[in-house]
């Protein structure tokens, strides 16, 4: 899906940003090449470090509109190389979310989604592999009910393996090299002893990758027992007296700000996925076109502010990028 002019368009970025780092000052050359544009803040799970869950958003929470939606991939199609349909919630929630899909993929962009796999049956998995869909990462953190239930509150273990169980053998069935089935696997202090077993189920079951991540989480300071005793899969470190810090400097740079943007359900501009209640707004696409918006006057003093001193943002201070 990749054309002469997103690869330039990418080089252009790329260049941009290396300049802006040398010259600690915000130069931008191109339109962003990945895009995440959230189709529903609802969720079926309550998991406990994610807004969705917790239903603890302070901003206005809803569903995509495909008019939206199509505004928006009509601008952007030339330069885009990668749309990720999903932000926050359980994209599978909203009526019209495959047809978004499709309608990206006829517009010859690479399209991905998140999703905790409880609306994989047998109509929507057919609906899948007819969409177009390139990439579904199923996120998945325990593979016994007892634990998988301790983070993915309300989840049903059994449902998800059935839905991906079900996809992979139509896929196989059809001939399908896409959905590719990523495998995500959130690495807790209440999972980690299954990540051997889980190795060995991913490759029984088929999946095209497995993902170990590590979990964010938000009161990281004072501990938590979401934290691994296997600091290699942790984003923190214990500095004694019971405080936690990063485990990684934070930098003054962030190439996502030069690669790519989130679109809210209600057509907001913010800068990355950290920042989930939309505190810094660029810009709101209901009024303005998306290139006017990555090339606005608060975009370039957010990017401004973060080569100069990213420690005074405060979406970046639990983020090493």
């Amino acid at each position: 899906m990749l054309t002469l002019k997103k690869v330039w368009n990418y080089a252009l970025l790329w260049s941009s940003f290396q300049i802006s780092r040398i010259a600690g000052r915000p130069i931008l050359w191109g339109n962003p090449t990945t895009l995440s544009i959230e189709p529903t803040t609802s969720c079926n799970l309550r998991c406990p470090e994610c807004p969705s869950g917790l239903r603890s958003f302070t901003r206005p929470t809803g569903m995509l509109q495909d008019q939206l939606f199509e505004k928006v991939i009509d601008q952007v199609k030339g330069h885009l190389t990668w749309l990720h349909l999903y932000f926050q919630g359980e994209p599978f929630l909203n009526p019209r979310f495959l047809e978004m899909v499709r309608y990206a993929d006829q517009q010859g962009i690479f399209t991905s989604t998140s999703t905790n796999a409880h609306y994989l049956g047998e109509k929507q998995v057919g609906e899948v592999l007819q969409s177009g869909l390139k990439q579904l990462i199923v996120s998945m953190d325990g593979i016994t009910q007892e634990v998988y239930q301790d983070y993915r509150i309300g989840g049903s273990f059994e449902k998800v393996q059935h839905g991906l169980s079900l996809l992979l053998a139509e896929r196989k069935k059809a001939k399908q090299d896409f959905p590719r089935v990523i495998l995500q696997f959130l690495v807790t202090g209440k999972n980690e002893q299954q990540i051997p077993s889980l190795k060995t189920w991913a490759k029984e079951i088929g999946v095209d990758e497995l993902q170990l991540k590590t979990t964010q989480i938000y009161d990281f300071e004072n501990g938590s027992d979401l934290i691994p005793s296997d600091l290699g899969f942790s984003r923190y470190v214990p500095i004694g007296n019971g405080k936690w810090k990063i485990k990684k400097k934070i930098e003054n740079k962030c190439w996502r700000m030069w690669q790519g943007a989130v679109v809210t359900w209600d057509g907001k501009v913010v800068p990355c996925c950290f920042d989930k209640d939309a505190a810094h707004v660029m810009g709101e696409l209901k009024a303005d076109s998306m290139e006017s918006i990555w090339k606005s006057i608060p975009y370039f003093n957010f990017r401004k502010q973060l080569l100069a001193d990213r420690t005074q943002i405060e979406i970046c201070k639990n983020c090493t990028e």
